[in-house]
């Protein structure tokens, strides 16, 4: 697998990441994944994405890396495709779809960070430093208090703000309920597509799903229980975890392999 000619560069609990790692995954294109550590992804992302911007993932490819979910989504279809999971009939619907999931990605880690941060923090450290090398992971807990102050103001994490992704969210589950009250199975042209694996990724930090190798975690649950239980009854969840549990299958990346067990 270190062989492969693509690697990608994620945050492991990124639910963005997520979407790209499981499109890899399902089309069966050859990857190895790095799980940068939050604070300490800044001058790479930057620096490979070229673009003024600390967000990823990003993939790298010998033709050049490529930084946002979306983007790297359309340089695959363009590259390996046209994948099965982005068919040209439907490729304008599946788009727009996925779009309206993205849009509430920050919403989400908005949401449960506010109602983490706190109560949740010796979790959060070390989802933090799950993949951090030594010094890494002490600066990152000598430095915690800061580094959630800073976040906090980089997502905006206040009350006003939690409750505005409080709405956001329910918008698109609301959506979603309305999409999937006819029967279907999958949200865009009667097959598994993009759409499908953006809604599931963008909504698993809420649904929990099991294959999930951060969210499915039991102390994930518990952790962040009081905080997705408006949805926890809603056909939405319910069908993100049937989409996981039928769907998912392993992660070829590498980074993702049990990585608690590796760190033992």
């Amino acid at each position: 697998m270190n062989n492969t000619p693509y690697t990608l560069y994620t945050f492991a609990m990124s639910h963005y990441s997520e979407k790209i790692r499981w499109t890899l995954d399902i089309s069966d294109i050859a990857y190895r994944e790095v799980c940068l550590t939050p604070v300490f992804h800044i001058l790479p992302a930057l620096t490979m994405g070229k673009r003024g911007q600390t967000t990823l993932p990003v993939l790298k490819t010998p033709k050049g890396s490529i930084q946002d979910s979306t983007r790297i989504l359309r340089w695959l279809n363009e590259h390996h495709g046209p994948l099965p999971l982005m068919p040209a009939a439907h490729l304008p619907e599946i788009e727009e779809v996925a779009k309206r999931f993205d849009a509430i990605g920050k919403d989400v880690a908005r949401y449960l960070y506010a109602h983490s941060f706190g109560s949740g923090d010796e979790h959060i450290k070390r989802l933090w430093t799950d993949h951090a090398t030594p010094g890494q992971a002490a600066f990152i807990r000598s430095a915690y208090p800061f580094i959630r102050w800073a976040f906090r103001r980089k997502l905006s994490i206040t009350e006003a703000g939690a409750a505005r992704a409080h709405r956001r969210i329910g918008d698109a589950v609301d959506w979603l309920d309305a999409r999937l009250a006819d029967g279907r199975t999958y949200l865009v042209g009667g097959q598994l597509s993009t759409a499908d694996l953006t809604a599931a990724a963008l909504l698993a930090p809420l649904a929990c799903p099991s294959e999930h190798p951060v969210y499915g975690e039991p102390v994930f649950r518990q952790t962040m229980a009081g905080a997705a239980a408006p949805w926890q009854v809603r056909p939405s969840m319910a069908w993100v975890r049937r989409l996981y549990a039928q769907h998912r299958g392993a992660m070829h990346g590498g980074a993702l392999q049990n990585p608690l067990q590796a760190a033992a």
